[in-house]
């Protein structure tokens, strides 16, 4: 199954969460390969677009799913979540990975 890597932001996060699911709306990346360093670089990719979504200071963040479905994907088949430790992070840095059952604690 096809994982793919879908920037939002901790808003967009919490909408998600509670509604349980994430929209079929919601523009994704998906590695060309299983590599790691193809799940790096989509990962990257959905950061960057994470970042162009945020109005001003803020913490990036990336919803991985797996999924083949064109339709809304229930959260129980996000596979974690991906965000910056704290707003304003530099942008080279890496994204700290979060279980989805800590998405509460995230969104706290």
């Amino acid at each position: 199954m096809p994982r793919i890597y879908v920037p939002a932001t901790l808003e967009l996060l919490a909408s998600w969460y509670d509604a349980g699911a994430v929209p079929s709306t919601a523009d994704g990346f998906e590695p060309p390969d299983d590599s790691e360093e193809s799940e790096y670089a989509a990962l990257m990719a959905a950061a960057d677009a994470s970042a162009e979504l945020l109005d001003g200071p803020g913490r990036r963040v990336v919803v991985v799913v797996e999924t083949t479905s064109q339709a809304a994907v229930p959260w129980r088949e996000v596979v974690a979540v991906h965000a910056d430790d704290a707003p304003g992070a530099d942008p080279d840095d890496d994204l700290s990975w979060y279980a989805t059952q800590e998405t509460p604690d995230l969104l706290a």
